[in-house]
């Protein structure tokens, strides 16, 4: 996957090391991408991490993309918003995951924020290997084509603004090109290893 990584940012002309002594204010580093060494010592145990993290109540997506092959997506917790100007959100995924190459290739993506009844929608875009898109209905996001989710309660259709190292996982920065939501309805939690609703 960092293979992966490297090669989108070379493509759009972005460095994947440190920049140079003598680089111009404001130009910020990018650090060089690299996998976890196996001689690295894990300071917490892979289980307890999840555990306390599970704590951590979120939202949920699910990011589409298209490319070549056609419609490409998958369930996705860890999307926050980073920025206002420009306009700029995130998302981590694993450098194992097999739909990632696709969303890099198609060098753009929509976020799909599901909704409190949309629990089933998330697992299926969460199994591997499976057919995902069967019997689910999307029209084209109006500023990439990537595959937008019907009854979603929002959404937001961006290209891929930069990659950064994260350890076992890419931190995707996407820059917005547009976005809706309808205002109704409550989210989808995930919270401790299950779906939940936000009450009042």
């Amino acid at each position: 996957m960092a293979a992966t990584a490297v090669r989108y940012l070379r493509s759009v002309g972005a460095a994947t090391t440190a920049a140079p002594a003598g680089t111009p204010p404001g130009t910020l580093p990018r650090p060089g991408l690299r996998a976890v060494r196996d001689d690295e010592r894990r300071p917490v145990a892979p289980d307890e991490f999840r555990r306390v993290l599970g704590h951590f109540a979120s939202g949920v997506t699910v990011i589409t993309a298209r490319d070549t092959d056609g419609p490409a997506g998958f369930a996705c917790q860890s999307f926050a918003s980073l920025s206002l100007d420009p306009p700029l959100v995130s998302f981590m995924v694993a450098r194992t995951s097999t739909t990632w190459p696709r969303v890099a290739r198609a060098g753009a993506f929509c976020v799909n924020i599901l909704g409190a009844g949309q629990g089933a929608l998330c697992r299926g875009f969460a199994v591997s290997g499976a057919d995902k898109f069967a019997g689910v209905a999307y029209e084209d996001a109006p500023a990439t084509g990537s595959p937008l989710l019907d009854s979603v309660p929002a959404w937001i259709d961006c290209r891929i603004h930069a990659v950064h190292t994260g350890g076992d996982h890419l931190i995707v920065v996407g820059r917005v090109e547009a976005l809706g939501a309808t205002d109704e309805g409550e989210p989808l939690l995930f919270h401790r290893g299950a779906f939940g609703r936000f009450s009042r």
